[in-house]
């Protein structure tokens, strides 16, 4: 008897605060039909350093999706910020026969089953891919030598020789990430203040001095 198509959706989480509600939550608002038990996470891990074969939960994926099956994200940069992980993974996958889709912008990535025969249609969804993961891993490297300038700012800055930090930031690393990465998505300053839980001035400081932000964390150590 052949398998009832699943959706299931990967979740990689950077921190031990974050938990896979959020972005669970979102993918069912944006119409997935996602079971309980059909999300698999990783806590605290790495996109840059650790590739999605190698991760925990991450090598469950290879084996539980079989023809058929949705792979949902909530943007390929949960399956890596390199450009050939992220690549490499969602070509196995595609050849394997599941459809990779993400909740933002509502990225698919078909299966080469459902794509056979249409070379035209694999050229552009290939195309599509290789831009998207060169955009992740892009995003990644921007965001680290952002952060290096922080580091440094905060050094060498006039506060280098105080104790006093200055406000706590409302912040934490992970949040200020994800911030970027949504106005990075033509999502509006308003709606990523309600999303993140911040203030509409902390979302444009994040995206109008990003270096000034790094240096808040640093200061605080977070």
């Amino acid at each position: 008897m052949t398998p009832k198509p699943k959706t299931v959706l990967y979740v990689r989480v950077s921190t031990a605060e974050q938990t896979s509600d959020h972005q669970l939550a979102q993918a069912r608002s944006a119409g997935f039909d996602i079971a309980d038990d059909h999300v698999i996470t990783d806590h605290g891990v790495s996109g840059v350093k650790v590739k999605l074969a190698e991760r925990d939960q991450g090598k469950r994926l290879f084996d539980i999706l079989q023809a058929g099956d949705t792979l949902v994200v909530r943007w390929i940069d949960r399956l890596g910020r390199n450009y050939d992980d992220v690549k490499a993974a969602i070509e196995t996958f595609n050849r394997k026969g599941v459809t990779v889709r993400t909740v933002i912008n509502n990225m698919t990535f078909q299966s080469d089953y459902a794509l056979e025969g249409d070379d035209t249609a694999k050229a552009v969804r290939n195309a599509l891919l290789g831009f998207m993961a060169a955009m992740a891993s892009a995003d990644t490297k921007a965001k680290q030598e952002a952060r290096l300038a922080g580091v440094k700012h905060a050094k060498e800055g006039p506060d280098a020789d105080r104790k006093y930090r200055g406000k706590r930031p409302s912040y934490d690393r992970a949040t200020m990430t994800n911030v970027q990465h949504l106005l990075t998505q033509a999502t509006t300053v308003s709606a990523i203040a309600k999303d993140t839980g911040l203030s509409r001035q902390t979302v444009l400081r994040i995206r109008d001095e990003p270096e000034n932000c790094e240096a808040a964390l640093a200061r605080w150590g977070m």
